[in-house]
């Protein structure tokens, strides 16, 4: 059983806040409305944590406006959160129902049902008190799920090691594309305003329109160059699972590989942002490729995480902490200001504009803070 303990930090200091903050401004010109915008940039600081267990990775957040609450995927199981008084409301392990405690992946889709996608015990649906779960056996590509993106009430789409599977929810049946994909092994899923899906693999990133692919990687501008002169990764590609230990250091250093995505999302706009291992964040207007990485702004250039608010500014989680970056400024969380790791593995944003951010050792919220003058 999962303790959720309630540890309350509020902190009076932050980095990159105010006239501190580091600029990237990408545009050379910025319009009157833009400039209003940033001119109140936002400030917000940790204001809880919530610890899980000192060796329990936190991997995927999901926030359920309907239920109010937050789902919470660990390496030990899944939770179900409170948003209004963090009390943990369920714990799903082995003997809950889950088919393996450890979760990648976890969404609620269009019908209110709530997912999981574990590291070996395929894909996992919660309906009431009712779960199901697919396997191979069933039609699912593989038992690794490491994404998952719900095409409303049409289906689900499940990133898996052997592929990207999608889950037709009238028929319930399974269709599986690999041979379609840049590579096999999927990471990252995200769906823009027209339906097309995006997809982030450790070979590039893919779109899928509903009738052609399309492929990019770092030769159309994926991912940063190797300023930092890092060894290349091994880990990746058609080669057995056992080597693919999710680790990024190579003899106590970081390694590189831009075309390694780790995590895909799409904003208000359809900009399309992709998390590379290495090379900073990637984004998509639509024609070419920019990036962002340590040098613009950006905590750390492995980019395990991405989420998009409404009110246009994105956070992302690195090897090096929490980013928050409006357009030309950024705001770094790390252990320092209030995070429980600085590796940031999921990242929900609720309905109330609290951020969550998942680590290693379990999450912390950030809130919007007014300075006292």
């Amino acid at each position: 059983m999962i303790r959720f303990f309630f540890l309350v930090v509020v902190f009076s200091s932050f980095v990159g806040c105010g006239t501190d903050s580091q600029e990237t401004n990408l545009n050379s010109e910025v319009d009157p409305v833009k400039q209003k915008v940033l001119s109140a940039f936002p400030q917000y600081q940790v204001s809880e944590s919530f610890n899980v267990g000192s060796n329990v990775f936190v991997r995927a957040l999901v926030a359920d406006s309907k239920n109010k609450s937050l789902w919470v995927g660990t390496s030990v199981g899944a939770l179900e959160v409170e948003l209004a008084t963090g009390n943990v409301r369920q714990t799903f392990t082995r003997e809950n129902g889950l088919a393996n405690e450890y979760i990648f992946a976890t969404t609620i889709d269009s019908s209110g049902r709530a997912w999981f996608g574990s590291n070996g015990g395929g894909v996992s649906q919660l309906s009431g008190s009712d779960w199901t779960t697919y396997f191979p056996m069933h039609g699912l590509g593989d038992y690794w799920v490491y994404s998952l993106a719900d095409e409303k009430d049409k289906a689900m789409w499940i990133g898996t090691w052997a592929g990207l599977s999608r889950f037709d929810y009238k028929t319930g049946s399974f269709h599986t594309y690999v041979k379609e994909l840049v590579n096999e092994w999927v990471y990252g899923l995200g769906l823009d305003s027209k339906n097309n899906l995006w997809v982030g693999t450790e070979g590039g990133v893919n779109m899928f329109d509903g009738q052609e692919w399309f492929t990019w990687t770092h030769k159309e501008g994926l991912g940063a160059a190797n300023s930092e002169n890092l060894p290349f990764s091994e880990n990746t590609g058609l080669g057995t699972r056992t080597r693919h230990d999710l680790s990024v250091m190579a003899v106590g250093q970081n390694t590189f590989n831009p075309n390694y995505v780790f995590c895909i999302s799409v904003d208000q706009n359809d900009v399309v942002w992709a998390g590379t291992w290495g090379g900073g964040v990637s984004f998509f207007n639509g024609k070419t490729w920019s990036n962002l990485t340590a040098k613009d702004g950006l905590a750390g250039n492995i980019v395990y995480s991405i989420a998009a608010q409404e009110n246009g500014l994105m956070w992302f989680g690195t090897n090096k902490g929490l980013s928050l970056y409006d357009g030309i400024r950024w705001q770094t969380f790390d252990k320092e200001n209030g995070l429980l790791d600085n590796n940031v593995y999921a990242i929900a944003v609720s309905e109330d504009g609290r951020v969550w951010a998942g680590t290693k050792h379990g999450v912390a919220v950030l809130e919007k803070h007014t300075p006292q003058l």
